[in-house]
Parts: structure tokens; C-alpha cells; sequence
């Protein structure tokens, strides 16, 4: 397996690489990276987001426990809606509540996959050699939202606000999804905890499906789904989402007061 991530420097600029031993080897692409020889030490540099994605793709209804427990069938294509770049944010980082919004915040620990190919109409086979790898999303969605008007379910709305969506602390290349569990924990108490092989659609056949609908690019994201245990963050409450082999993506809901700047620690960011 392989770690990467993607970090500012002191003087500004954002770097993506393989980490090793303490040390980033600095890259330039997803689709075929090529290293730049630059060498950096971890130590100088902030950990953010570990890809700035065009676009995130988030399955809803994918796990074989969730769809029981909710009297639901079980979806012939996977089911899912789009959450925008600006969503995006790193661990350690603030989700914000919308000024407008006061009703409940939800967490959902997930599985994510990385996009390392164009795919369009790509085949199972196909979509499992375009996997770049696997990181962590804790899907944010403001609940209250969703069925506010009668009419139209508002999915994006909901789960599309700024911060809406925390991804991270890495990229892990041939990660084995299959042996893995998400457990997500509110303030240190566990809330999730399941297993990856429940899953209705593997990540090449999410892959594969959602080619036939849309083109996958190089750094989008497909968020995998979540399964039992979804909960609500109140102002100051910390989420952390871990997947061993990966690591943990940890995301506190911003204090009343409108906190403006990240966390202090970086620690488990590596």
C-alpha cells in the first residue's frame, strides 16, 4: 500500500505526493503521476484535504444492513447525488452550519473512492484498474432540509453546503476495502461500526455504473454510502471517522461563537 496526501507549504503553495518514513515525494498528476524529485519534510507542511475533486459523487442507499433496517429495497443501479467541489474540506477543519438553517446536522462515516482514470462506459474490469485509491468521507448533510418542500426532495441542497463534505487524512493506493470496517465515533462514544463487504455495489461496479451515466475524471470522489448508526452533531461536538489502513478524518461542527480558524492539532493527519 501506498499513502498520499496534499499539503500546503509555508510560503503558500500545495503539494500532492507519496508519504514515506516522514517525507513527501512530490508528484504532479493523479492519472499518471510523475515525480517531481522534490523531497519534503512533513513537518513544514499543513495538512489539507488529500485532493481538491471536480466533483463528488455520494451513494445513498448502498449497504445491505441500512436497507433492511429502513424497509427498503435493495437498488438495481447504485443511487446517488452530487456534492459540489466547494464542499470540500481536509481533517481538523470546521464544519460550518448554514446562517439560515437551524435544524439538525448529520454525520455519515464512509468509504471513498478516489478516481485515477477517465472513465466513460468503462467495464467492471476496467473500473477497478482506474481506482487511484481510497479515502475517507464523512458525508455532512442538514437533514431539516431534505424534505422542506413537499414537492421536491432537496438531497443536493442538503448535503451540498460549504465544509458539507470532509475527506481525508490520505489517499491509501492498493488498499484491501474487502477486510475493512468504518467506525465512527461523536465525542469519542462509537456510533458506527460495519463492515465494508456489506456493501450492495462493490467500488468497481460503482465505478463502472456511474461511467454509464456520467464521465468519471481523474480526482473525483464517489462517496460509498453509509450503513447503521447515523447520528447529529451539535455545535462544538467532534466526528471521527476511521478505517484502518487508512486512518482517521476528524471534523468538529463549528461553536456557536463562528470559530474562524482550524484546529490547533494536526495529529493522525499522517
Amino acid at each position: 500500500m501506498e499513502t498520499w496526501m496534499r499539503l500546503m507549504a509555508s510560503d503558500g503553495s500545495v503539494v500532492f505526493g507519496r508519504v514515506e518514513n516522514g517525507y513527501l515525494h512530490e508528484y504532479e498528476g493523479i492519472d499518471q503521476p510523475v515525480p517531481t524529485g522534490a523531497v519534503l519534510s512533513l513537518r513544514a507542511l499543513t495538512p489539507l484535504a488529500p485532493l481538491a475533486p471536480g466533483k463528488v459523487i455520494a451513494l445513498w442507499n448502498n449497504f445491505h444492513a441500512l436497507a433492511a433496517k429502513l424497509e427498503k429495497p435493495v437498488p438495481s443501479h447504485p443511487l446517488f447525488l452530487i456534492k459540489p467541489a466547494a464542499s470540500v474540506i481536509g481533517s481538523f477543519e470546521l464544519i460550518r452550519r448554514p446562517a439560515h438553517y437551524a435544524g439538525k446536522i448529520v454525520f455519515e462515516g464512509e468509504l471513498g473512492i478516489v478516481v485515477g482514470k477517465r472513465c466513460r462506459d468503462v467495464s467492471v474490469a476496467e473500473a477497478e484498474a482506474a481506482i487511484f485509491g481510497y479515502t475517507i468521507v464523512n458525508d455532512v448533510t442538514a437533514a431539516g432540509l431534505i424534505t422542506e418542500n413537499p414537492h421536491f426532495p432537496q438531497w443536493c441542497r442538503a448535503k451540498g453546503f460549504d465544509t458539507f463534505c470532509c475527506l481525508g487524512p490520505a489517499i491509501v493506493s492498493g488498499f484491501d476495502w474487502r477486510r475493512a470496517r468504518v467506525v465512527t465515533r461523536l465525542d469519542g462514544v462509537e456510533r458506527q461500526n460495519y463492515p465494508l463487504d456489506d456493501m450492495v455495489f462493490s467500488p468497481a461496479q460503482q465505478v463502472s455504473l456511474i461511467s454509464q451515466d456520467l464521465t468519471l475524471e481523474p480526482g473525483d470522489v464517489i462517496a460509498c454510502g453509509t450503513s447503521l448508526g447515523v447520528g447529529s452533531i451539535v455545535e462544538g461536538a467532534t466526528v471521527e471517522v476511521s478505517i484502518e489502513g487508512i486512518g482517521m478524518l476528524s471534523n468538529a461542527l463549528a461553536a456557536a461563537c463562528g470559530e474562524n480558524e482550524r484546529l490547533a492539532t494536526t495529529e493522525g493527519a499522517a
